[in-house]
């Protein structure tokens, strides 16, 4: 007989927030518990407050770490019959292992636990068949994969050479559809890296069948931090992280970022959106720009620069992934100039300086690139066809 969960207990950091229900049909409602502590607040956008926030769907900042893609159709595969495979019960299984700060569990359940299996990041990183080695990893460690992204991912701890203790990461396979998908991320992250993005550590399997990035979303003793994509602070589902424009990202940096960090987020956005266009990076949607902080009454700062590709290489005619003047295309250097005036308010010398910083980090990240491919046949095809688009992007910009 199936158990299905109609609500579930949500804690924001350690304290025991609220109660997160489906009332009917696809409507939600979160309540807070009576004398909840400011720090216990699930959403920069959802206060304590005695009223319920309620919701036509599954709140944004709930659905922000659903799974999606082949981790998705795993855990729904292994609950299906036990729990259901709805919102509910999926954040009911993932929900000790989330992105960010937010925890879900049953009503009678004590407080959720990281896992305590670890793995060694070297093995991970030059096992010889990567393939057979992530699908172990998939059944190891879905159902405590709270992560959201089609590329098929998840979350898991391991140390480092020489560490004494384990760190958390996120590690991503690929599929047939977009092959060599981990080399496209790594060189991609590289020249976000020599551009000098904030980025987490992140590592490339010695095969390339791995990416692994370490989470950003932890401090240093693996405490979670706050962590909302701008699907969420838009109020939007992650069904819609492909809707709106740069512009309205650009007011969201605004409203959220601690106005003490407002001038280096609204820098380190438009270099990610330079980057973009030079990389022919298609994927820069909402759910690829958050915030992170402490406590939510804390400061507040834009989160390192992360899933960057060439999505060209895969999807030749690919376009961005949100409006710029009303148009998605790969625009010219004075439409990126324009926005960055106008829009982020920053200084001439500044958004040139930005721009060429970008463009030489690209340039210089060439020769990895092409290294690579020498010893990686396999590589060729794909890397061949992102040589060619950072050439167009860099034309485009005006190297």
């Amino acid at each position: 007989m199936t158990t299905s969960f109609t609500s579930l207990l949500v804690r924001g950091g350690a304290h025991r927030a609220g109660l997160l229900a489906r009332v009917s049909g696809r409507d939600y409602t979160f309540a807070y518990a009576p004398d909840v502590p400011a720090s216990a607040q699930v959403s920069l956008t959802m206060p304590p407050r005695v009223q319920s926030w309620n919701s036509r769907d599954l709140h944004p900042v709930f659905q922000m770490n659903l799974p999606e893609g082949a981790l998705l159709e795993t855990i729904r595969r292994a609950i299906a019959k036990v729990i259901g495979d709805d919102d509910l019960a999926v954040l009911g299984v993932t929900g000790g292992n989330q992105v960010g700060r937010n925890r879900f569990t049953a009503l009678d359940s004590d407080m959720p636990t990281a896992p305590e299996t670890e793995e060694d990041l070297d093995e991970l990183l030059t096992y010889p068949d990567t393939r057979e080695l992530f699908h172990e990893l998939i059944e190891r460690y879905a159902l405590r994969s709270g992560v959201s992204g089609i590329q098929p991912k998840v979350l898991l701890a391991a140390h480092e050479r020489g560490s004494l203790a384990a760190k958390q990461y996120l590690v991503k396979a690929w599929g047939t559809e977009y092959p060599q998908l981990a080399a496209n991320e790594f060189f991609c992250m590289t020249a976000v890296k020599k551009a000098g993005l904030p980025v987490p550590d992140y590592y490339l399997a010695e095969n390339g069948g791995l990416f692994i990035m370490r989470r950003f979303d932890l401090d240093a003793n693996n405490a979670p931090l706050g962590f909302e994509d701008f699907c969420g602070l838009q109020a939007l589902g992650t069904a819609q992280k492909y809707a709106g424009s740069y512009e309205r990202v650009a007011r969201t940096l605004r409203d959220f970022i601690s106005p003490e960090h407002l001038q280096a987020a609204r820098e380190q956005f438009f270099a990610t959106l330079v980057l973009s266009v030079l990389l022919r990076n298609g994927d820069a949607h909402l759910k690829n720009f958050g915030v992170v902080y402490s406590t939510p009454s804390g400061p507040v700062t834009l989160a390192p620069a992360y899933d960057l590709v060439t999505t060209t290489a895969y999807l030749r005619n690919d376009v961005p992934a949100l409006t710029l003047d009303g148009t998605k295309k790969w625009w010219p250097r004075q439409t990126l100039e324009r926005f960055a005036v106008t829009r982020l308010e920053l200084p001439v010398g500044t958004v040139s300086a930005v721009i060429q910083r970008c463009a030489d980090a690209v340039a210089d990240t060439r020769p990895l690139l092409t290294a690579y491919q020498a010893g990686h046949p396999e590589f060729a095809p794909v890397g061949a066809r992102m040589l060619e688009a950072w050439e167009q992007g860099l034309a485009g910009v005006g190297k």
